[in-house]
């Protein structure tokens, strides 16, 4: 009978990638027994596999990261790291006038008295830019933005507020000493549950990048999908089997002559040593759907397959990454000829790897007998 069908190879990651990158990882490494499966070294019947094991290990490490989350904010809470509800006093170097709604000073807090306060050994520097903002309901000390305050009035800031990254209390007393010098007594927001905070909001801003590069990635591969029917169509797939056969064909022997997932094949290789990124994941996707359609144990990854991956991942780069160029700009002009030879010994190694692993009677594995 025959085994119960898996995952295919090939990757169906944008629905997942909708809710948030752990989903899409998740649904990334739940195929790694099939890519490692160099012609099925896993199956169903392997002793130890299960086939939801991985979402065992990523529910636990997410369970682990809560659980280490909850016992670091209920140390802070313990131990009071922020002060929540101190008051903090602060000595002020006035400028302008007192009477403006917004005046400009310097804020200062000598070191002993910030170390005492905190139990810290870290202390802010000499004075920070501030503006001391007057409203109707009060007067609220503002710190310059970006200034570079220390623990623990960075994450204070960092929590309460984050777009403006300036760190800001409300003043309860303020003594004048004369028009440019005054004491501040101040209080921060309250800060708690910092590290399951900042995990809510991880998972929220990953969510919203997933769906923006799975929307950005729905016009790039309808467009190549698109462009692969109009060449199928005008015959340009074929006659690029025809050109590439004798030079593939030795690393695809499972493919028959003129099979089209061979001019898949080629086009996906040709993409990624273009740089193509974005044109080279339908192509990718498009030769593994061919390649399924040989496979003749469809929940086990064939040699052609593994060859493919391996070739993909080691592809020979003649034009660097558009990223890479991006971040170097004319720079990486200097590393086209290392990029070039690196990949070239990627490629070599990657192609011996998988002809070498295929060859292996551990990693073979005769095809299923329906009975």
């Amino acid at each position: 009978m025959a085994c119960p069908s898996r995952p295919h190879l090939v990757l169906d990651v944008s629905r997942e990638w909708f809710w948030t990158f752990p989903v899409g990882y998740l649904t990334i490494f739940r195929q790694i027994p099939v890519l490692l499966s160099v012609h099925g070294q896993y199956t169903a019947a392997s002793p130890g596999y299960s086939p939801i094991m991985l979402n065992y290990i990523w529910g636990g490490l997410i369970i682990s990261s809560l659980v280490f989350a909850l016992v670091y904010d209920t140390r802070d809470l313990v131990r009071d790291t922020y002060r929540n509800g101190v008051d903090v006093t602060l000595e002020l170097a006035l400028e302008g006038d007192t009477t403006q709604r917004r005046q400009a000073t310097r804020v200062h807090m000598p070191a002993e008295r910030y170390r005492m306060l905190y139990g810290v050994s870290g202390a802010p520097a000499a004075a920070f830019d501030g503006t001391l903002v007057r409203t109707r309901d009060g007067m609220q000390l503002r710190f310059a933005e970006d200034a570079p305050v220390p623990e623990p009035w960075a994450t204070i800031r960092d929590m309460t507020s984050p777009r403006d990254n300036d760190l800001r209390g409300t003043v309860m007393q303020l003594e004048t000493h004369t028009d440019s010098s005054a004491t501040a007594v101040i209080r921060f927001a309250d800060v708690k549950f910092v590290k399951m905070t900042a995990i809510a909001q991880a998972a929220i801003d990953m969510a919203e990048t997933a769906v923006s590069l799975a929307l950005g990635l729905i016009g790039v591969i309808a467009l190549w999908m698109g462009l692969l029917r109009i060449a199928e169509a005008a015959g340009l797939i074929n006659a690029v089997v025809r050109v590439t056969q004798p030079v593939l064909g030795p690393l695809f022997p499972e493919i028959p002559k003129g099979h089209p997932a061979l001019g898949m094949i080629v086009l996906n290789l040709t993409a990624n040593m273009l740089g193509l990124g974005n044109a080279a994941t339908p192509l990718g996707i498009k030769a593994m759907e061919e390649l399924q359609k040989l496979n003749p144990n469809p929940d086990t990854a064939t040699n052609s397959m593994v060859m493919l991956l391996a070739m993909n991942t080691a592809s020979v780069q003649l034009v660097p990454p558009v990223i890479l160029v991006a971040l170097m700009g004319l720079q990486i002009n200097q590393l086209i000829f290392a990029i070039i030879i690196v990949t070239t010994i990627s490629l070599i190694v990657a192609i011996t790897a998988a002809k070498l692993l295929s060859r292996m009677k551990r990693y073979r594995v005769e095809p299923e007998v329906e009975v």
